[in-house]
């Protein structure tokens, strides 16, 4: 008689014990407005394909450029391209292509890309 009355006994105890220890979180401000999380800007470079070839125009000086394949292979590298645009070529057999810019104010974007 008594293991029933016991038993509902601890589920309750148990249960306000999660209920005090698990309060919920408090209301937090968008994360846009507080500025924890800011805007992306739009990349000053854009991609173009035409088939098998690859045309980068930027707004600003490409440094350096890399292109590589889904598997990990590079296929371009160049360091001392110093303009704004850059054209190149692929004579692989992929579809998937990461491509990485530096430009002339010190920063790096990667973009994937993908041909036909």
């Amino acid at each position: 008689m008594m293991c029933p009355v016991t038993r509902k006994i601890v589920a309750i105890t148990i249960f306000i014990s999660i209920a005090i220890i698990c309060h919920p979180q408090p209301n937090n401000p968008d994360p846009f407005e507080s500025g924890t999380i800011t805007k992306a800007e739009p990349r000053p470079f854009k991609v173009l394909t035409a088939g098998r070839q690859i045309t980068i125009k930027s707004a600003k000086t490409i440094k350096t450029i890399m292109v590589w394949t889904s598997g990990g292979h590079r296929i371009v590298e160049q360091k001392a391209v110093n303009a704004s645009s850059y054209t190149f070529n692929i004579t692989i057999n992929e579809k998937i292509f990461f491509v990485m810019l530096r430009l002339q104010d010190g920063k790096i974007y990667t973009e994937k890309i993908g041909v036909q």
